[in-house]
């Protein structure tokens, strides 16, 4: 009797080894399968997002205000981890698709619920690596995109202002052109060295009835303005006849073009969650400005849980019926994701405008495609087709 009760206990402990076993092969498999697209697909997103949208930028920028190539480079690399923290759940959403559509189509799937492993057994691996992508998103978009994104505008407002200075050129000029292409401001140099401009003379014809003429022993660019030393500045009326004359030490002259204000914009994009709980908390702040940085604020929550709503809407739609022969998970995923950035991108220009409240604006998304995953999840897991 109790040999036989002792080997009845061996019999349950190798089967729960076993099974033990298994279901960790089974989810080693899975994940697998998934980083591997995952990888791909935040590879491919990113390479298209920096090829439509952030290459076209850097090639205006280096066309229109001069910025050297490596400049430009640098600010794009600056940028990569605001556009990982948006392809994240992109390359989530196609994995997960792209995963569990192929093993449907091989029957893998039909096999797995053949043996007892339910649905949700299959898609726990999944919902796990989803957390730790949603946690890893979070990280970055609080850790590495606000330092980068405050360096990418300072670099980027530097590079405006050093006008793509020559370093050792003599006797040079060059010009500054309005919107009409005619001449706005003509600045001759006399040398450059250290990056500092030496027997300054500009032409400034930027208003109209006056012509100003400012000569200077030095200057120098800023984002505040060109400074200027020892030197005197000439106004000049259309008839020759000179109106005013300043003698000066030191001068900031901006030119009409305040780089200081340029980097006070988007500064919510600047900021961590626990700095922009501080900054809502202060009185003295515009109503707008209060709208979009509570938009931001929700959104750095919002945006990294979007990992877990595109798998709870990814897993059901990714199983395909038996009398389907052809792999869809590439065309729902760039249908859902195409869907997903619409509905975003409209929600927060009406919160941003005030038609929407600021939380609603950053969760609506959300909200939708977690309701409708539920529904489906439901229907694919708990009833019988």
């Amino acid at each position: 009797m109790f040999k036989r009760f002792l080997q009845y206990v061996i019999d349950i402990k190798e089967y729960v080894v076993t099974k033990y076993k298994n279901t960790k092969i089974l989810d080693r498999y899975i994940l697998k399968q998934v980083i591997e697209m995952f990888l791909m697909g935040v590879f491919v997103f990113t390479t298209i997002i920096f090829a439509s949208d952030t290459f076209i930028t850097l090639i205006k920028q280096i066309a229109k205000f001069g910025i050297p190539f490596k400049v430009a480079f640098i600010i794009i690399l600056l940028n990569l981890p605001s556009v990982i923290v948006m392809t994240i759940p992109m390359g989530v959403l196609l994995s997960t698709v792209m995963t569990l559509n192929r093993l449907s189509l091989s029957s893998e799937i039909t096999v797995m619920r053949a043996c007892g492993i339910g649905l949700n057994r299959i898609a726990k691996p999944i919902f796990i690596f989803a957390l730790v992508m949603a946690l890893s998103s979070f990280f970055i978009n609080e850790s590495l995109v606000p330092v980068m994104a405050k360096q990418s505008k300072k670099l980027a407002m530097w590079a405006l202002g050093q006008k793509n200075i020559p370093n050792g050129k003599q006797n040079f000029v060059f010009k500054e052109l309005n919107d009409n292409g005619g001449l706005k401001r003509l600045f001759y140099v006399g040398y450059c060295e250290k990056e500092t401009l030496h027997n300054v003379t500009v032409l400034d014809n930027a208003k109209d009835g006056t012509i100003q003429v400012l000569q200077a022993r030095e200057g120098k660019t800023s984002p505040e303005g060109w400074n200027f030393e020892k030197g005197a500045a000439y106004t000049i009326g259309d008839n020759g006849q000179i109106l005013n004359t300043t003698l000066f030490d030191t001068s900031v002259v901006k030119f009409g073009l305040d780089l200081s204000k340029e980097l006070e914009k988007n500064g919510a994009k600047e900021m961590n969650f626990s700095q922009l709980l501080k900054y809502l908390a202060s009185s003295d702040i515009a109503d707008d400005t209060r709208r979009d940085y509570t938009i931001e604020l929700f959104d750095k929550i919002a945006l990294p849980l979007t990992t877990i709503v595109f798998v709870l809407v990814g897993v059901p739609l990714a199983i395909t019926p038996p009398r389907v022969r052809y792999n869809r998970g590439f065309l729902f995923s760039i249908l859902i994701i195409f869907a997903y950035y619409v509905v975003r991108a409209l929600s927060i220009s009406f919160g941003e405008a005030g038609s929407m409240t600021p939380f609603l604006a950053a969760w609506l998304p959300n909200i939708v495609l977690t309701i409708w995953g539920a529904w489906l999840y439901y229907k694919k897991v708990y009833t019988i087709e």
